[in-house]
Order: structure tokens, then C-alpha cells, then sequence
């Protein structure tokens, strides 16, 4: 059975902001679904223990105070999160996450800060990743216009309800990678394993392009040096994860 018909991990963080290596998880999900079986979706609040700035609110809708008052320590939530996500891998399942590199390497660095196991560290629990964004760029790569979820559900006709909302964004994930995989059968036909190495090269092609662009393009050279071509998963830095 190809692998889109199967049970698929949805993954999806709201955050404090988009350094992966300083800013914290404030709102997360892991959903299954698909395989048959009736949609599972589990949802974690942390209080982070740094102020959420102002914009990063209005993307999702957690204040600080929310954070404080009704969220769980980051510890705790993380350690829950790693281990659904480990047992997910364990079974078999992609986890399938939208520009998967930003979320997992995040998650990686929370793990670093609150003493948590890392999802890597598992060597029963290999994760094979499945990247919506990827998978875009990959069999529409000329394609004008963003490259968003909220652009890739409009173009393959996937409802969206309530976006920038960690289990709404987890879905509508998978529901993309779902008809990509639908709509192309070199993509479908490949074994989990394959495809996940597949896409690490499809990725540092798609961030090689990136940066090239950036680098010739005058007022965006600047940028070429941020762009990391590292997928799914960006190397800690050296005393990255302390911050």
C-alpha cells in the first residue's frame, strides 16, 4: 500500500517566533488520520517562560498571560510531545509537517533546554519526515505566487479552518501531502525511506536555489547567509540550544 493511503502524524508548533534556536513552543499538535480510521488530534499549551512578543500573538492567539495562566511547564509538554511523536515513528507512521525543518529543529532545541530526549535520539523510533513544502516545490516547481500553507491548501483545494492554529495547520498538512501524493504517482510510489531521502536532497536543491537568488538579487544579498539547506533537521550550534 503506497504510503498517503496509511495513517498519517500531522505535526505543527506555534511558537514565540521563527529563530529556531531561541524562541520556545507555545501551542503544539500531533494528529492521526487517514488509514481508515476516525482522526485523532491531541493538543499541548506550554507557558513558554519568556514574554511572547506582541506579533507572534496575533498570528496565534496566545498572550503571555494566557501562556501563564493556563499552560503546562515546557518541560513537561515537550517530553509529551517527543514521546507521541516517537511512538508515531515507532509505528510506522510519517510525521508530516510543513516546512518540517523549522518545526523539528525547534523541537530539537527545546529538548536540549529542558533536558528532554530528543525525537533523534530514539533508535527504535526512526522518524521519516514528509514535507508538504518539499513535495510543492518539488512537482510544481515554476509555480508563481507563496508557498505558504495557507497558499498550498487554496491551490490543492484543501479546507483550512482556523489557520496559525497548531491542530488546524497539523491537518491541513497532511490533507495537502495527501492529494500531492494523489495527484503524483513517482511520489506516491515511493517507500517512506526513500521519500524522506529523497526530499533531504530535493530541500538542499530547493535552499541552494534560495540562497542563489538571494545572493544575485541586489538589496537580498544579505539573506544568502541565513539560508540553511539542512533538512529535516538544521545541526545544533555550538551552545545554540542554551539560549
Amino acid at each position: 500500500m503506497n504510503w498517503h493511503l496509511g495513517r498519517l502524524c500531522g505535526f505543527d508548533l506555534e511558537t514565540t517566533g521563527i529563530d529556531v534556536e531561541s524562541d520556545r513552543i507555545v501551542t503544539a499538535c500531533v494528529v492521526g488520520c487517514g488509514g481508515g480510521q476516525p482522526t485523532d488530534s491531541r493538543t499541548w499549551l506550554a507557558d513558554p517562560g519568556i514574554e511572547i512578543p506582541d506579533g507572534a500573538a496575533k498570528v496565534h492567539g496566545i498572550t503571555t498571560e494566557k501562556a501563564r495562566a493556563e499552560g503546562r511547564p515546557a518541560a513537561d509538554v515537550i517530553a509529551e510531545l517527543v514521546t507521541a511523536l516517537a511512538s508515531a515513528a515507532r509505528d510506522g507512521e510519517p510525521i508530516v509537517a510543513m516546512n518540517a525543518a523549522y518545526d523539528l529543529t525547534l523541537l530539537d532545541r527545546e529538548c536540549a533546554r529542558h533536558g528532554v530526549k530528543s525525537l533523534w535520539d530514539y533508535t527504535d523510533a526512526i522518524p521519516l519526515v514528509v514535507d508538504p513544502r518539499v513535495l510543492d516545490k518539488r512537482v510544481d516547481r515554476f509555480r508563481r505566487g507563496g508557498r505558504t500553507l495557507t497558499d498550498l491548501t487554496k491551490h490543492y483545494r484543501v479546507p483550512l479552518d482556523g489557520a496559525h492554529t497548531a491542530d488546524a495547520d497539523a491537518i491541513a498538512a497532511c490533507r495537502v501531502a495527501w492529494r500531492i501524493a494523489t495527484q503524483n504517482g513517482q511520489i506516491a510510489d515511493l517507500a517512506l525511506p526513500d521519500l524522506h531521502e529523497q526530499q533531504v536532497e530535493w530541500a538542499r536543491e530547493q535552499a541552494g536555489s534560495l540562497r542563489d537568488y538571494f545572493a544575485k538579487t541586489p538589496g537580498k544579498e544579505h539573506q544568502a547567509a541565513s539560508v540553511r539547506t539542512e533538512w529535516p533537521l538544521i545541526p545544533r550550534q555550538q551552545n545554540g540550544a542554551d539560549q
